[in-house]
């Protein structure tokens, strides 16, 4: 296994950006205020020939007793327990804090390996930056610059080489079996993770249902809207299929984001959206269905990703109400037709597995063959059953297709006056084509290409 460093200080000491510059990534949101992390969050990197996973943690506060700060720390225990090497990050500029001396004794009795490392250093000479963190008792601090990236890889390399060597010789086997993710638009190879987005509202128990299919309280759960504010990837296998889920924050109407965490939250979401290979939109049957429902999914289906809806919290309704919240969603979510909808409870299990199936079901039909002799028979039946109306004197005449991409399926549909052919009609050839080809759980696109006549000069 790849050796895993674990980031742990208080907030607002720059893990996040450090977490960023060792896996050169843009993955964690990065703010100058405290408590924007608040998950565990994964990420890869190299150095040079070695390998390695390093986890973001929230700010730490170890004698929090409730709320989200007791989750949070929850999250840095955690992260500590599996860690090969704690990487402590403390403030040069802000200087040796009560808090610091807390988490401190705390990581003197972990079992771990620790390096102490003084961030926000830039422009300060290095014995001057560590001086006063000798007090700490965790051996010689390091004085670096996460934003700036001074003394980052000599931070890295007293890491790795604080590993243990079962840990460091296993690397180089796990790097050579992980191979790169495909791009959504591409078709993956058999063994590839199926990428599942869990999008929504606040609160509509996004975070408890990745817990749910873990098994483990693995994201924080809380009963407040936004306590989960960043894109959380998480692997896990479920029937011999491997998925990573994305646990995303909460998406509110425009006119309600007003902190600034909140807008690169939003961002975040809508990147996993075009990541993803399936999306789960969870709804609230408490709430019912909203307008800012019908955006988040609109989004989706703009981004043309296969889809599957969870209507959560379905065991607090009585029959009555249940009866009232599938006729809502019918009326107000009828665009969604091509998706399969499941009643569900994260917080118990119930329907879960049914979901699961029916994300298997999306994302074989997001990325399904289609053979040009097939389509063009199928195109040909669906000519004769409706011809596209006239545009003039003349009716565009649709001659033979194939298949142009994935996730979403693509149509190329080649033939004359093709830019002629009405919307209306569009729609009518991908209800046809999906039904002919039985594509449940994906939008299926249609491409018109107008022949060029040779002589029309």
């Amino acid at each position: 296994m790849l050796p895993t460093i674990a980031l742990v200080g208080r907030p607002n000491v720059g893990k996040s950006t450090l977490f960023n510059r060792l896996t050169k990534s843009r993955d964690a949101l990065v703010a100058d205020f405290p408590g924007l992390t608040r998950d565990r969050h994964y990420g890869r990197g190299r150095s040079g020939d070695r390998a390695y996973i390093v986890v973001d943690t929230g700010g730490f506060e170890p004698v929090a007793k409730s709320g989200i700060l007791k989750e949070m720390a929850r999250q840095a225990r955690e992260a500590i327990a599996e860690a090969d090497v704690v990487v402590f990050l403390v403030d040069a500029r802000a200087g040796l804090s009560e808090h610091d001396r807390e988490i401190g004794e705390l990581l003197r009795r972990c079992g771990r390996p620790v390096v102490l490392v003084a961030n926000k250093a830039e422009g300060i000479p290095a014995e001057r930056a560590v001086a006063e963190f000798h007090e700490l008792a965790l051996g010689e601090p390091l004085a670096i610059s996460a934003a700036h990236g001074e003394g980052v890889r000599n931070m890295l390399d007293v890491a790795l080489d604080a590993v243990a060597p079962a840990a460091a010789g296993d690397a180089a086997a796990a790097d050579e079996d992980t191979e790169a993710p495909p791009h959504p638009g591409e078709r993956p190879g058999p063994d590839a993770r199926i990428k599942v987005a869990i999008i929504g509202r606040p609160n509509v128990g996004k975070s408890t249902l990745v817990n749910t299919l873990l098994g483990a309280e693995r994201m924080i759960a809380f009963d407040e809207p936004g306590t989960t504010r960043d894109a959380i990837h998480v692997d896990f296998e479920r029937g011999g299929r491997k998925y990573t889920l994305i646990d995303t924050a909460g998406v509110r109407r425009r006119g309600k984001v007003f902190e600034a965490v909140e807008k690169f939250s939003v961002i975040k979401t809508l990147q996993a959206i075009e990541e993803a290979h399936v999306v789960v939109l969870l709804l609230d049957a408490r709430e019912g269905i909203s307008e800012q429902d019908a955006h988040i999914a609109a989004h989706a289906l703009e981004a043309g990703r296969a889809m599957v809806v969870g209507v959560n919290k379905w065991d607090d309704l009585d029959a009555d109400a249940r009866t009232r919240a599938r006729t809502d969603f019918d009326r107000k979510l009828g665009f969604l037709g091509f998706a399969d909808a499941h009643y569900i409870s994260a917080r118990d299990g119930r329907g879960v597995a049914a979901l699961m199936a029916s994300v298997d079901k999306a994302y074989a039909a997001a990325m399904i063959k289609l053979s040009t002799p097939r389509l063009t028979r199928a195109l040909q039946d669906a000519v004769a059953r409706q011809q596209p109306p006239r545009a003039g004197y003349s009716r565009p005449k649709l001659r033979y297709a194939h298949q142009g991409g994935v996730n979403p399926p693509v149509v190329v549909i080649h033939g004359t006056a093709l830019a002629h052919v009405p919307d209306g009609y569009r729609r009518y050839l991908e209800r046809f084509l999906a039904e002919a080809f039985k594509i449940r759980g994906t939008p299926l696109r249609i491409q018109f290409k107008t022949g060029v006549n040779p002589y029309a000069r």
